[in-house]
């Protein structure tokens, strides 16, 4: 509490007092030596995290820890493992020893790995299996946990009732819903939530209650199935915090620009305040190849209304899974929209970091411009892109419309060439 109050600006009672309310989660098993705890919630800075992880058809340890790097590099405040090929065990042990920020999972995942390769389908899979997948991730050191609680028969019912142009596109949503109607019964995350508070409880993971049934298409958007999860989510949000145990709940999804603020306060007010964690959200279905910025767009929205973290989207998302090169990508969209919401949200080191660019482009200071940018590699690329004579870039040179009128006033501001 007393490092993220100093990182935030906060005094530590104040933080004390969000993570009691449950306004706020810290992320931060005790078995992970995590040298950065973040805070997430109200009246903290709004937060980014990166998702990395193998599929069945690409990656490797070393692709997976240099997708790390790459996180770490550009400032993701937190990642997730959501490898679902190779020695799954091995690659997020090797991430938490890699990883000095909070670390999340899926656990479902290597559930349904494991049940394919032991038992042949996902289906066969028994509550013992995922609950015994939950604690050992819990084990390693796993800080925060993405488990879809809210998927149960009446949602499905209401799936089937209703119809969707897009059905579910979440995959632990999909993992569960295909177990809950081959064995018919109801979600074991659901129905045993005790047994999976008193894991939480033990290893201090913090629940990140997941949202399978999150639009996958704007025609879904914010529908009756959606809602229906989130009315059970809010449910189980008070009883996390009775058990004592940091929850946040996720949202989705495709969302078109007119429905982020309500979204955010429909969770607000049925979670009672609980920190949000949005993917995206995407404000529009056709970008392939550039949904990074349609989720930057709507994430900007969400953070300003109220949410709290950030799920990046990458280049790649809807088409291949990402490259380290999406990563950064990813990243960087999802920190401009964070650092959006964050001045709208009167984040008082958001403003200050924009005065300062400002003043660095007034005083055509380029060494502090770069420093101060989101990417210095990159800005000092496009600045050294093309020659220029004089102090001004290559835009304008010598018709630059700062130097101009500093000329015609008679200002002299203290250069600092390149």
């Amino acid at each position: 509490m007393e490092l993220v109050a100093g990182t935030e600006g906060l005094s530590p009672e104040s933080v004390r007092q969000g993570l009691a309310e449950g306004t706020m989660v810290i992320p931060a098993n005790p078995r992970h030596s995590s040298l950065n705890p973040c805070g997430i919630g109200k009246g903290l800075r709004t937060k980014v995290n990166a998702n990395v992880g193998t599929s069945s058809d690409y990656g490797m340890l070393e692709t997976e820890l240099e997708k790390v790097r790459i996180c770490l590099e550009y400032k993701a405040d937190t990642v997730m493992d959501l490898s679902t090929g190779g020695d799954v065990t091995a690659i997020r042990r090797a991430m938490l020893l890699s990883c000095p920020i909070p670390l999340g999972t899926v656990p479902i995942y290597q559930a349904g790995i494991e049940a394919v390769e032991g038992r042949g389908a996902i289906v066969d899979m028994t509550a013992d299996d995922l609950f015994a997948v939950i604690e050992q991730q819990a084990e390693d050191g796993v800080d925060f946990m993405t488990v879809h609680c809210g998927v149960t028969q009446k949602a499905i019912a209401r799936l089937r009732n209703q119809g969707r142009l897009t059905n579910v596109v979440s995959r632990g949503g999909a993992f569960l819903i295909g177990w809950m109607l081959h064995q018919d019964k109801e979600n074991p995350l659901c129905e045993q939530y005790d047994r999976l508070l008193d894991i939480a409880v033990r290893y201090d993971v913090t629940l990140s209650l997941g949202d399978g049934m999150r639009p996958g298409s704007l025609a879904d958007a914010t529908d009756r199935c959606q809602i229906e999860e989130l009315l059970t989510l809010g449910e189980l949000v008070e009883r996390a915090r009775t058990a004592g145990v940091q929850v946040m709940v996720e949202g989705p999804g495709h969302v078109p620009l007119d429905q982020i603020v309500a979204n955010v306060q429909l969770e607000k007010r049925i979670c009672k305040g609980a920190p949000f964690y949005v993917l995206g959200p995407l404000v529009t279905d056709i970008a392939a190849g550039y949904d990074h910025i349609t989720a930057a767009i709507g994430g900007a929205i969400a953070a300003a209304a109220g949410a709290d973290f950030l799920c990046y989207v990458t280049p790649s998302e809807h088409l291949s899974l990402p490259d380290t090169d999406d990563v950064r990508e990813g990243i960087i969209g999802a920190r401009i929209a964070a650092h959006a919401g964050d001045i709208v949200k009167g984040v008082k080191e958001a403003s200050n970091w924009d005065r300062e660019m400002s003043i660095a482009r007034r005083n055509l200071d380029w060494q502090e411009q770069i420093r101060l940018s989101l990417d210095p590699a990159k800005a000092r690329s496009l600045h050294d892109r093309f020659g220029t004579k004089g102090e001004t870039c290559s835009m304008c040179g010598p018709y630059c419309a700062m130097a101009l009128v500093e000329k015609s006033l008679g200002i002299t501001v203290a250069r600092c060439a390149l």
